[in-house]
């Protein structure tokens, strides 16, 4: 007989109490240092990977599972631990996650292991995923890196500028995604593997950001990067397909940066969730422990309300990104946008509930010496990055009417 549960498994359980004790022991208390060097936190990552939490393996075990909750989940609880910390160590999965939604099965054998560096916790490595640009952030279509086909060499050229790359330049892999017919808009466009040591590929200006400071963010220039035919993402032959297709005024189902963000946003929002409960967190302990006029300052309506809203919100919005996470995992259309509604609803969450928390311990919140206010800032970035709400709304929006909505 058939029955429904949202009890986690055994297997569940055991990972989010393992990436929690890793996000309590070692990351809470590297995170105040970190965010104050603005510095990729590698003894960090290399802890993670000695443990088996970063790497290929572990990344694949957390795919792995058939109801696509245990991403989420460990991103939930890293998160909890550090934002900063947080994206130096999934950072990663983004360009997997691009490698994933266009690669064939043999670019993912290649190239998957090299992102992280072959599994070598000693020497642990980096991945980036290139698609931002000056003038192309949430409107890829505008997008001005150009990649041509030398075919007598069998051969792709990559020109152009990309901005706020996340770690853009330390990377052992770029994935790169570029225009090859620009007349045809996002349409047009492919992702393409940059290799170790390919040149023409360098790193500008390092970021100094508001938030998520630990985390590596810079511009790259691509100055006539020349890789091998077999780089590209899907191959050549799914790529003229496609193309001749989108010329032919077909539906294109590939666009590679679309693709890329579809599949990761239940994951963003894992992660902007895990900012949101260690804020409330953080805000119930200490308003349970702070008294005002004689008595602790929780038991005034207006804090105890404001604690129950976001402790509402919290599970709401966990229970919607664990639907989208299930659809995606289960190849169900997100006939409503529910990836997007699910980084919408935990990105403003996030921005919610660390600046109630502030409130709440007011000049305490406002600190450096608190946590709140690094989550503070740490939280803006998700309402912005991956898609901003208001592209998350025009998803929704254009999934529900049918219409293209502009």
């Amino acid at each position: 007989m058939s029955f429904f549960s949202l009890a986690l498994t055994e297997e569940q359980q055991d990972l989010r109490n393992w990436v929690h004790g890793f996000a309590a022991q070692v990351v809470r208390p590297a995170a105040a240092e970190w965010d104050a060097r603005e510095e990729t936190p590698w003894p960090v990552i290399q802890e993670a990977a000695r443990i088996g939490l970063y790497g290929f393996e572990s990344l694949a075990d957390l795919y792995g599972d058939p109801t696509g909750l245990s991403l989420q989940i460990a991103n939930e609880e890293l998160f909890w631990g550090d934002a900063g910390i947080g994206m130096a160590l999934f950072g990663t999965s983004l360009a997997v996650a691009g490698i994933f939604a266009s690669g064939t099965p043999d670019q993912l054998a290649e190239w998957v292991p090299q992102c992280y560096g072959d599994e070598d916790e000693d020497d642990p490595k980096v991945a980036a995923f290139c698609v931002s640009e000056p003038g192309a952030g949430s409107d890829v279509s505008a997008m001005t890196t150009r990649a041509r086909y030398d075919e007598a060499a069998d051969q792709w050229v990559i020109s152009g500028q990309k901005a706020w790359i996340t770690n853009g330049g330390i990377a052992e892999v770029h994935v790169v995604v570029a225009s090859v017919d620009p007349s045809l808009g996002s349409r047009g466009q492919a992702a393409f593997i940059v290799p170790p040591g390919t040149k023409g590929l360098t790193a500008g200006r390092t970021v100094k950001k508001l938030g998520l400071r630990a985390s590596h963010t810079a511009d790259l220039f691509l100055d006539e990067v020349t890789v091998p035919g077999h780089c590209l993402l899907g191959g050549k032959e799914k790529l003229d397909a496609r193309l001749a297709r989108a010329r032919e005024g077909a539906t294109a189902k590939g666009q590679a940066a679309m693709a890329t963000f579809e599949v990761s946003r239940p994951t963003v929002a894992a992660q902007a969730l895990g900012i949101a409960r260690a804020a409330y967190e953080n805000a119930l302990e200490y308003a349970g422990e702070r008294e005002a006029f004689g008595r602790p300052i929780i038991e005034n309506q207006s804090i105890a309300f404001a604690l129950a809203d976001i402790r509402t919100e919290i599970e709401a919005v966990r229970l919607l990104i664990w639907q989208a996470a299930w659809m995606a995992r289960n190849d169900r259309t997100f006939d409503a946008g529910q990836g997007s509604m699910s980084k919408l609803r935990a990105g403003e969450l996030a921005v919610a509930a660390t600046e109630k928390a502030v409130q709440i311990l007011g000049g305490a919140g406002y600190s450096r010496e608190h946590p709140v206010e690094r989550m503070y800032r740490d939280a803006k970035i998700y309402t912005i990055f991956e898609g901003t709400s208001e592209i998350q709304r025009l998803v929704i929006a254009r999934a529900i009417s049918g219409r293209h909505i502009r």
